[in-house]
């Protein structure tokens, strides 16, 4: 006869705790304990509490490998939920097994739990009691997170219509969905939304949000009409992944050494600069043929521009000619800087229109929900590479949904103020699908590939592969530690259908865009991991974060215009420009979306920040606190940098970068 030490954590925030009837029962190698009740003199179980209590068992039980928590009724209690950290036993022999729960059990039910270490479905393979476990956790899963398809050429999605019915290990925190839900009122009342004027000058566009100002958006305000700050915008604005580099031009741009000599200087020819690789291009062609939006009762119109643009000696990007369509002619002129003012600014707005339109519906597609759904339903609580990935998933699932509730549905902001509405977006986020491949979402491979590994002054790359270069090495090191070979990649099944999953469910299967349907290698395996790792977390953060702030001033990031593409030169006015930028309410709709998904509500983690132990043995906790002190370094790095820029370029310090798509 023995007594087990059994400590419970319960998590240290509002509503964790339970006033149901919680008993455990001990698992070992040997045999299994009876149920025994957890309770002590007083009321068990409050927020941030770790209680211990006492278990007799009549015969030694072996190592312990598993627990299971009994959440019963208790009483004249109403059904309630708890939130468990961990599960701690001490055996009477003083050896310390530690279980991670850190979830919340709804309800009345059984919840099993695994001891700490990290297994692979091949370490449990003699231990028939384990695999049962495994198989039994990942059937429960798959019954509460299932898959449906939301339109057609789009990744599949998690099949549920609204928020309120996520569970809660899902949902956004009580302090994250109050905060989320404050916003909006300043703005509502101050009249903007119902107002379905055009601007009747532009510094009116200032009122709106005018509470809301930081450095950089009045920078924006001020510079807006700059070549220098437009070109900047394509290498450290809110999307920095467009432009590639030109060594011959399109046959379809058909730009002449004579429209540019007075953009490139009398020392230097067009073809020159090709030759050096000072020419690159920004091509929307994805664009064309997207149907448009109506707004207030009035057509809306898309361009698919191409812009050219030229690396100066000053090391400055400035866009040199810019042609509106696809098809050239002469209801399709080339615009240069050397044309009228509002000529030249008309024709750099519509390529700012343009980018947003490929920024939000493409570049900003929802793919980490495709990885966190395969996590969540191939991958058990004990696999390494769950305990690796599940704090990149947090709330994923939840903005996700509320994306496609709030922003993609009939009457919500997208329709009311984006030019491609609902059936555009739709449109264009699968065509960016079809289009998409596994090298784009590698950013050191999307670097090589775009041809802008050496343009100067390019912060989104420089602190973005020192981010993937830290993730690498992190990831590096905990699947070598589990994995010993790539024969043991290969016979995880568990890990073979995740991949599996992923490349079916999310990228439909689609041989051409390179995405591995299965893991064959340990090298393989990193860098995937890696992908998804950065995507989710540093380059969600680039492309999320400063939206408002380089939106906030809408000439610069319109969402919609409602004159169609001028088709001479000549004919813009300060007046004609107004009259196609957007109006009032659309302006201030979309200002305000950009507004809510750009300001954490609070409750969030920044990159490397683990707070729930899933991890317990000693390697992986080093290599969390390697990862951690390189990405402390990183940001000291970027801060450093940014005291003499003009316009401090701070999305990519890992203090600001969310550990999930959570916003």
């Amino acid at each position: 006869m023995g007594t087990y030490k059994v400590h419970v954590a319960t998590g240290n925030f509002f509503l964790a705790g339970t006033f149901s009837s919680i008993s455990i029962t001990l698992v070992g190698t040997h045999e299994e304990s009876d149920k025994k009740l957890l309770d002590n003199c007083g009321k068990d179980f409050n927020p941030g509490a770790v209680e211990e209590f006492q278990l007799c068992c009549r015969r030694w039980l072996g190592d312990i490998v598993l627990v299971r928590l009994h959440k019963e009724p208790y009483s004249f209690y109403p059904t309630d939920n708890w939130y468990c950290s961990f599960v701690e036993v001490i055996s009477p022999h003083g050896q310390t097994y530690r279980f991670p729960c850190y979830q919340w059990i709804e309800g009345y039910r059984t919840l099993e739990l695994r001891e700490g270490k990290g297994q692979t479905v091949c370490d449990d393979a003699d231990c028939p009691l384990l695999l049962a476990q495994r198989q039994a956790e990942l059937t429960h899963r798959r019954k509460c997170y299932g898959w449906k398809e939301y339109a057609p050429g789009l990744p599949r999605c998690l099949a549920v219509d609204n928020v309120i019915e996520l569970d809660r290990n899902t949902m956004y925190s009580f302090t994250k969905s109050t905060n989320f839900l404050l916003r909006g009122v300043e703005l509502r009342l101050k009249g903007f939304l119902s107002c379905t004027n055009s601007w009747a000058k532009l510094d009116d566009i200032n009122k709106v949000f005018c509470f809301n100002k930081t450095p950089i958006t009045e920078y924006v305000r001020a510079h807006w009409r700059e070549d220098t700050f437009f070109g900047y915008q394509f290498l450290n604005g809110v999307h920095p992944m467009m432009i590639r580099r030109c060594t011959e031009l399109p046959r379809n741009f058909p730009v002449t050494p004579a429209m540019v000599a007075s953009s490139l200087g009398e020392s230097s020819s067009l073809q020159d600069e090709l030759e050096k690789g000072n020419i690159f291009l920004a091509d929307y062609k994805i664009l064309e043929g997207i149907p448009a939006n109506t707004i207030n009762g009035y057509q809306q119109y898309i361009a698919a521009p191409l812009c050219l643009l030229h690396l100066q000696p000053s090391r400055e990007l400035v866009p040199i000619a810019i042609q509106l369509s696809q098809c050239p002619g002469p209801d399709s002129p080339i615009f240069l800087p050397s044309d009228s003012e509002w000529d030249w600014i008309l024709a750099k707005t519509w390529v700012r229109y343009a980018d947003f339109l490929v920024h939000e519906s493409v570049s900003h597609l929802l793919l980490d929900e495709v990885f966190t759904l395969a996590t969540l339903r191939q991958l058990p609580m004990c696999h390494p590479l769950f305990k690796l990935l599940l704090p990149h998933t947090r709330y994923t699932l939840h903005i996700n949904v509320m994306a496609r509730t709030m922003l993609l549905r009939r009457r919500g902001v997208i329709e009311r103020g984006m030019g491609s509405g609902i059936e555009g977006t739709k449109v264009l986020m699968a065509k960016g699908m079809s289009c998409l491949t596994y090298n784009s979402l590698c950013l050191p491979d999307d670097i090589q590939e775009r041809g802008v590994d050496c343009i100067p002054n390019y912060y989104y790359r420089d602190d973005g592969l020192k981010i993937w270069s830290a993730i690498e090495s992190f990831v590096s090191g905990i699947v070598r530690h589990y994995y010993h070979s790539d024969a043991h990649v290969l016979a995880d099944c568990e890990l073979q259908a995740w991949a599996d999953e992923i490349f079916r469910e999310g990228f439909l299967g689609n041989e051409a865009s390179g995405f591995p349907s299965s893991q064959q290698s340990i090298p393989e395996l990193i860098k995937y991991l890696t992908m998804w790792i950065y995507c989710c977390s540093a380059r969600h953060a680039a492309l999320n974060n400063g939206q408002y702030e380089f939106g906030a001033w809408m000439p610069n990031f319109p969402a919609s215009m409602r004159n169609p593409p001028p088709q001479a030169k000549g004919t813009s006015s300060l007046e004609s420009y107004l009259d196609t930028i957007p109006e009032v309410n659309s302006t201030s709709n979309g200002l305000f979306a950009l507004w809510v998904i750009c300001c954490e509500p609070g409750d969030s983690r920044s990159l490397g920040t683990y707070p729930d132990e899933h991890f317990t043995e000693e390697e992986p906790k080093r290599l969390i606190a390697a990862f951690q002190g390189r990405l402390a370094q990183i940001s000291q790095e970027i801060q450093e940098r940014n005291k003499s820029l003009p316009i401090p370029y701070h999305y990519l310090d890992p203090l600001q970068i969310e550990n999930s798509t959570s916003i």
